[in-house]
């Protein structure tokens, strides 16, 4: 449940509250919002029988969750949450754009990468280092190698970095040089990964699942911030249906669910969902129009050479014509958006 508490009670009605719920062995978490100050209450409430929660000082309504995600709820922040990471925000009224190649191949392309994404208003590099491929012969990563390389292409253009993790025994590692760690798709439902990250307190890109539902893909969310990380940025990459046309099916109608259902950020991960590069920039001129909080686009200095993923990835002048495109949707929608370009992508 949720307990919303009166606009200027006293901090110490609201100290009483919380010691009175952790007494009964139950699990409390703060929320202050810009109005409302909101605790929401994990456990049995069965514990709470014979306390009338209602009438304690400070209490303005109590709100029960019925779904199995109760962190992840938009009852536990109406307004909605905004991640920042190292000055920036996914969420809110920035429109975040992560860019950069599926895999990080050498430190040329990587670093010519980073040029590209910063020159169309990219605030994030993404590049895999660790790569859980299909098959067991195809290109799996540079590995911790890679993860270097990310990291200083993304300090030379003053960029965040972005990499998937498909194993906890990695976090430790991966924290020197990753600002977000993403769990793709096959790891959206690895719950001990899933827990891991949570207590490493690093923010967290969680892409849905290839079959998980919206509520599946939420309760993926809570294992997370049941460990006390809040940081939580969601991920639609399409998934899996019986149409062949594109790698996976987009769902646009996932963004205004979760918009309905949670408080969390949601991107949109165009260039997974479609497997085509050609279809890329519609997809993410929708995904702005309907209300995402930012887009993940794959982008290789030459897309035919790219080692994993070349039919998906855009070359320079694509992107750069896209972000165009983005800053002109995200203007109309209320966001804010800058391209880089008239600095040639030069370094910050």
């Amino acid at each position: 449940m949720v307990i919303v508490i009166k606009p200027g009670t006293q901090q110490q009605h609201m100290d009483d509250i919380v010691r009175l719920l952790e007494s009964k062995g139950l699990k409390v978490h703060l929320s202050v919002g810009e109005s409302r100050t909101i605790i929401g209450v994990i456990g049995d409430k069965s514990v709470l029988s014979g306390v009338n929660i209602g009438l304690l000082p400070g209490v303005e309504k109590i709100v029960p969750i019925t779904e199995n995600y109760k962190l992840a709820s938009k009852a536990f922040r109406p307004e909605g949450s905004v991640v920042k990471v190292g000055g920036r925000s996914v969420g809110g009224r920035e429109f975040a754009m992560i860019a950069g190649p599926c895999a990080v191949e050498s430190r040329e392309q990587i670093f010519e990468a980073a040029r590209i994404a910063r020159a169309g208003g990219a605030q994030f590099l993404r590049g895999g280092a660790y790569k859980p491929r299909t098959s067991p012969y195809a290109f799996q990563g540079l590995e911790k190698e890679g993860l270097k390389l990310l990291r200083e292409a993304a300090s030379e253009y003053g960029l965040l970095t972005v990499s998937e993790l498909v194993s906890e025994s990695l976090i430790d590692e991966a924290a020197a040089y990753l600002d977000v760690i993403q769990i793709g798709a096959r790891n959206a439902q690895n719950f001990r990964l899933l827990k891991e990250t949570g207590r490493s307190g690093i923010p967290v890109l969680l892409k849905r699942g290839i079959a998980e539902t919206i509520d599946e893909w939420l309760a993926s969310a809570e294992y997370i911030m049941s460990e006390g990380n809040y940081n939580i940025i969601l991920c639609e990459r399409g998934i899996r249906t019986f149409e062949t046309a594109t790698r996976n099916t987009l769902d646009i109608s996932a963004i205004a669910v979760v918009k309905e259902k949670s408080h969390l950020p949601l991107i949109i991960d165009p260039s997974h969902a479609a497997g085509k590069a050609a279809y890329i920039p519609s997809l993410s001129r929708a995904a702005v129009a309907a209300g995402a909080d930012g887009l993940m686009i794959e982008v290789h200095p030459n897309p035919k050479a790219a080692l994993s993923d070349a039919s998906q990835q855009l070359g320079e002048e694509e992107f750069l014509s896209l972000c165009r495109d983005i800053a002109k949707f995200a203007a109309a929608s209320g966001r804010e958006y800058d391209l880089f370009e008239g600095n040639g992508g030069g370094k910050c």
